[in-house]
């Protein structure tokens, strides 16, 4: 493919190491960690034992690592195409990608054998499946034929917190897959936002991504219809699950208004890719914050913080 069989241009060590680094795609990461951390305080119920969170987070991260380096090569000729990404490793020629393909699979197999040794096989074989499913059907069967691409596919990138519950009970509950829904339906407008940003991008590379086929109107008229969805789905969590409480209540409720105004404000707008850039921005803070407060609301300390005031109020 024009573009992708380089010659290698690294120079020194220290640059094949930043290329591989590239590969990975690291500033997606920390998001899909923070799901799994959520999951796992919520399953022990703010108790969690350090060396299984450092392990199921690092496992975690080989798996996220190697369905990112594995989407650089199959993307490689519409990455070679696109001004904004043909500078990544594989299609700039600083990595081949036979060399990409072993350090993929390095790290599926490094992440399945610390968690399934470490932790349990569950998580193991989850923290596999992500990679499956971002690699077979976002990447391969969606992503260049279908507008509902991110929607399906969003599958793969609600996973990690199926990992984090099973890493703590060995088991999916429901509370496990309800956490998986509210990452699943997230998703959509977290991903068409940016797609609104760069559709121009897609559109030159003949990506069906929902903006170049539908529209910015209809766009985002379906980022704020998930959105509407997704915030009272959030509140599951307190009822009828009952795992969560008025701290996480207090973070839920705050968040969730702040991201159906910002929608409906690109609803508004939609050509405005400046409102664009500031819904997806903002539904990044909006996870990330949500995740906080599941871990917060969990802790013992909260708990007895929460009836300590309770106690001290129905005494009035």
């Amino acid at each position: 493919m024009t573009g992708t069989s380089l010659s290698p241009r690294n120079e020194t060590f220290l640059q094949v190491i930043q290329s591989y680094y590239q590969l990975t795609k690291p500033r997606i990461i920390p998001l899909l960690l923070i799901t799994t951390a959520a999951a796992m305080w919520l399953a022990g119920k703010g108790q969690v034992d350090p060396f299984n969170v450092f392990i199921t987070l690092l496992g975690g991260t080989l798996a996220a690592a190697s369905a990112q380096t594995l989407n650089c090569i199959y993307d490689k000729d519409i990455d070679y195409e696109m001004q904004r990404t043909r500078k990544r490793p594989i299609p700039s020629g600083r990595v081949q990608p036979q060399h990409a393909l072993l350090f993929a699979i390095a790290l599926a197999i490094l992440s399945f054998s610390l968690m399934a040794w470490f932790v349990n096989v569950l998580s193991a074989l989850l923290a596999l499946s992500g990679i499956f499913v971002y690699m077979l059907v976002y990447t391969h069967w969606l992503k260049r034929h279908s507008t509902q691409n991110i929607v399906i596919g969003g599958a793969a990138g609600a996973i990690p917190a199926l990992v984090g519950w099973a890493a703590v009970t060995g088991e999916l509950s429901w509370t496990a897959w309800f956490l998986f829904a509210i990452v699943f339906f997230w998703t959509p407008p977290h991903f068409w936002a940016l797609a609104m940003m760069i559709c121009d991008d897609y559109a030159e590379v003949n990506v069906p991504m929902l903006p170049v086929v539908k529209g910015a109107k209809n766009t985002a008229e379906q980022v704020f219809n998930y959105t509407i969805f997704v915030v009272p789905l959030t509140f599951g969590l307190i009822y009828p699950l009952g795992e969560s409480g008025v701290i996480y209540a207090l973070f839920a409720g705050i968040l969730g208004i702040t991201f159906i105004v910002k929608t409906w404000e690109l609803r508004q707008t939609p050509e405005d890719k400046m409102k664009a850039r500031s819904v997806f921005k903002y539904s990044i803070l909006y996870m990330m914050l949500l995740c906080t407060g599941i871990v917060v609301d969990s802790l013992p300390i909260t708990h007895n913080m929460v009836s300590f005031v309770s106690n001290t109020i129905a005494q009035f």
